[in-house]
Order: structure tokens, then C-alpha cells, then sequence
């Protein structure tokens, strides 16, 4: 039952009820607590095993808090109880440790730490010790300095949380103080959404969300469009296995009401990305076709490997393309988007930039470009930190 209805029935103040609950004991002078804290109505001051504490010495333990099952490398109450009653009987921090199968350290400490004017009492001990387990800190992130600078630059580059991680290491190798792990990112700007700035969050948070949602079945998926023609499974071993550069995956992102798109296509060993403008409400094959004929002559003759796709419509012109590019198209199964991984992936990142729902018309090429110098800029983690840019340069260069 609730506990109103308990203290009711037990004929008590429900405030009182909650005293209890706390494991409070009241007396005419005072309170005494859970945790041994004693609070003097008469002098107003609050004492732990007869010491005077300061405000920032006092932190409250809740019932849960000592019963709560721990490591077995943190001493129990009864261990504590066998310590006060050997130490009476005069024996030394060494037998101690031996009778508890427990290193004379561990036992030094203990009594070091929580013995008060009037020696070791085992609960007092153990309520002191469960006060200090939280060790409360200030988050990393919560104070200026210039690892919270570096993290809010990142954001504003539209890098993830684990790219500013890596990132950190890179540009500060040798310095400690500028490292932070990617939950502490994440935990910071959720914190910062439920405090009410959610504007700033979704601008810095990839999915536009202020609450953490969990990953969705995959079966949940989209099915692709069945037009097979020359199948994903025919494509050359050295394509699969991404150690010869030039292959690229390719598909389009489209707008609000598939009145307009946007051609994307991504380099699977670099995962340099390049994004093709087609013209307002037109995406179909011959613009599909022109648009990326267009793209892939302004590449060397050794980067145009071949082109896997989708069973798209946009692609029926795949021999027209092969005949003007030189590249062979492949296409995936049906219902099969993870045989376009690293393509199906940038279109994810992309849609920061172009959000479901809007006119993807309204952008220009030189927006476009604009878009995938950034997404090339940023840091891989399947590159080990390296940018598509910095490999394309690489290859480009030897």
C-alpha cells in the first residue's frame, strides 16, 4: 500500500511514516540518521560519531545505499564487525587481515578512515563508507575550458561525438586533460535538452532528436524497387573486398513528395563522397544517367572502377552509362541495403543536411559541393581517424 494509506491506518503523521522509511529517529533535542548523523535542534549543529561537520561534509545515505550488494573487494558489515571485535582483543592490522583472508593494507585503511573520537564502531563504519562510494563530480563538460571549446567546435563541424573523441587524440597525444569518452558527450547534451535549450541540441545531434530512442529492427526497412539486371554477386572479388580504389556505391536521396533528389556517390576504399545536382522535379533515368556521366569524367581513368546500385528505376540506363563511363554496373538483391554499406551510410549523414520532408531542389551545385567537402573533412574511424579527403589526396599523390 502506499505509504499515506499506511500511516493513516497506523494512526501517524504521513511525515513521520517517511522518517521511518528514511530510518530517522526523532528526539525532543533532534534527529539522528540513517548514515550516524546527528542534528542538535538546541546548538544547530550536526555531528558523525561526536565530530562537528561542516555543510559540505554532510551527505546523506539512503537504506538503499548500505544495503546495496557489492564488489567482493569492499569490506561487508560482518567483516567490520570482526575487525572492531579482534582489534579489542588486541590483535595486529597482520592477523586481522589474515583472519578476514584481507591484506593488512586494507585494514589499516579502513581503521585509518573511519574511526572517530571514540574509536572504530563497525555501523558507524559502514555508513560513513557507504556516504563516500557516490564521490560526486563536477562533469567535464560543465566548466569553460579548452576541452569543452574543442567539443563544442566539433559540434558546430557537425562531427559525432565519437569523431571528437578520436579527433582529441590526435590533435593532443600527449596531453591527458584533453580526452573525453563519447557518453560523457552524449549525456551532456541530453542533460542540456532537458533543461530546455532543445534547439541547440537538435542542431548539434545528428538525428535531430533530444531524447535517446533505441535502434530499430531492421526488419522494419524499406524494400527496394525488383529490376535485377547484372547481379551484386557477379562483381569482382577485388571490388569486395575494398583493396583496389576507383569502385563506388551509389543511390538517391529524394525530397518531399519524390518530386526531387539528389544523386549521392561514395568511394568504398576512401569513402570520398560526391554528390550529383539533378534539376528541379526530374529524376529520371536519362537525367539519372546524365547527371552521373557528368560526375565520373571529372575523375582519372584509374578511380572508375565500377558502380553498384540499387534496383532502382533511375538506373535503366546502366548500359548507356557503362558505355560512356567505361564502368560496369552492378546491382544489389532485393530488400539488400547492407551490399551498399558505405552508401547507405553517407545518406544518413547527408540527411543532416537535406531533412526528409524538404525541396531538395532549392539547392545549388556549388551547395552541394559545399555539403561534401565538409562530410569529406571529417574523421573515420574505419579509416583510423583519417578523412576521405586525406586518402584521396593520398592516391591522387602516389
Amino acid at each position: 500500500m502506499s505509504r499515506r494509506e499506511a500511516a493513516r491506518r497506523t494512526g501517524v503523521n504521513e511525515r513521520t511514516a517517511k522518517d521511518w522509511d528514511n530510518g530517522v529517529r526523532k528526539s525532543r533535542n533532534g534527529r539522528a540518521y540513517l548514515d550516524g548523523r546527528r542534528v542538535n535542534y538546541t546548538t544547530g549543529t550536526v555531528t558523525m560519531s561526536g565530530v562537528i561537520m561542516t555543510a559540505h561534509q554532510v551527505r546523506p545515505v539512503s537504506l538503499k545505499a548500505l544495503e546495496k550488494k557489492l564488489h567482493p573487494r569492499f569490506l561487508t558489515v560482518a567483516e567490520r564487525e570482526r575487525i572492531r571485535d579482534l582489534r579489542a582483543a588486541g590483535h595486529s592490522l597482520r592477523a586481522i587481515g589474515r583472519a578476514l583472508e584481507r591484506p593488512a593494507s586494507t585494514i589499516s585503511r579502513e581503521l585509518r578512515a573511519n574511526s572517530g573520537a571514540n574509536g572504530y564502531h563497525p555501523y558507524a563504519a559502514h555508513r560513513a563508507a557507504a556516504a563516500r562510494r557516490p564521490r560526486p563530480k563536477e562533469p567535464k563538460l560543465k566548466r569553460e575550458s579548452p576541452l569543452r571549446s574543442f567539443v563544442q567546435d566539433g559540434l558546430r563541424r557537425r562531427w559525432s561525438p565519437e569523431q571528437i573523441c578520436h579527433a582529441l587524440i590526435k590533435a593532443h597525444p600527449d596531453d591527458q586533460d584533453m580526452r573525453v569518452s563519447v557518453e560523457t558527450i552524449y549525456q551532456a547534451l541530453y542533460l542540456q535538452a532537458r533543461g530546455g535549450l532543445k534547439r541547440e541540441v537538435q542542431a548539434a545531434v545528428r538525428t535531430g532528436r533530444t531524447r535517446r530512442k533505441p535502434r530499430r529492427d531492421p526488419s522494419c526497412r524499406t524494400p527496394r524497387f525488383n529490376d535485377p539486371m547484372v547481379m551484386i554477386s557477379s562483381r569482382p572479388a577485388e571490388v569486395e573486398d575494398r583493396a583496389v580504389p576507383g569502385h563506388w556505391e551509389g543511390d538517391l536521396i529524394i525530397g518531399a513528395q519524390g518530386r526531387s533528389a539528389i544523386a549521392t556517390l561514395v568511394e568504398r576504399t576512401t569513402r570520398y563522397t560526391m554528390l550529383v545536382h539533378l534539376p528541379a522535379s526530374s529524376h529520371d533515368a536519362d537525367t539519372v544517367r546524365d547527371g552521373l556521366v557528368r560526375t565520373i569524367q571529372t575523375l582519372p581513368e584509374h578511380l572508375r572502377g565500377s558502380l553498384t546500385w540499387d534496383q532502382g528505376a533511375e538506373m535503366a540506363r546502366h548500359k548507356q552509362f557503362t558505355t560512356a563511363t567505361g564502368m560496369p554496373v552492378y546491382f544489389c538483391d532485393p530488400a539488400s541495403p547492407w551490399q551498399r554499406g558505405s552508401n547507405e551510410n553517407t545518406n544518413g549523414l547527408l540527411r543532416q543536411y537535406f531533412p526528409k520532408g524538404t525541396d531538395l531542389s532549392l539547392h545549388s551545385p556549388e551547395d552541394l559541393e559545399h555539403v561534401a567537402q565538409e562530410l569529406n573533412g571529417r574523421p573515420r574511424k574505419t579509416l583510423g581517424w583519417d578523412t576521405p579527403a586525406e586518402r584521396l589526396r593520398d592516391l591522387l599523390t602516389t
